[in-house]
């Protein structure tokens, strides 16, 4: 038989598992896209997704220290070799957003731009 304080530590748990869980659903339920930078590309360079799914870019360069840039959604991250970075994407209307490169990495670094495709 349990006493008064496990029985509220075993409440507790369940309630804190049970606020918990949404979000540990939600986060599985996005789609994980890898972009690998360099000098003077990335790759891929173009990115489709779906209007309303929910993205999560996992960035990574190799070579320099660079700035990934989503000026439409106001999104930017600094990205160090070999250390992945996260960006979450908002649900998106149909359309094409533009990313880039905003710290300079060489002549070549102006050519350095991609675009995520969101589709019906």
């Amino acid at each position: 038989m349990l006493n008064r304080r496990q029985l509220l530590c075993y409440l507790g748990g369940a309630t804190a598992l049970a606020a918990t869980a949404p979000l540990l659903m939600a986060a599985g339920s996005e789609r994980v896209i890898r972009i690998a930078g360099r000098r003077f590309e990335w790759t891929p360079s173009t990115v489709e997704v779906k209007a309303g799914e929910a993205v999560v870019l996992e960035i990574l360069v190799s070579d320099v220290v660079m700035g990934f840039n989503l000026p439409d959604l106001k999104l930017r991250t600094d990205l160090v070799p070999g250390r992945p970075a996260r960006l979450r994407l908002p649900p998106q209307p149909v359309g094409e957003l533009t990313f880039l490169c905003d710290v300079f990495c060489g002549s070549g670094h102006e050519n350095m731009t991609g675009v995520i495709k969101v589709v019906a």
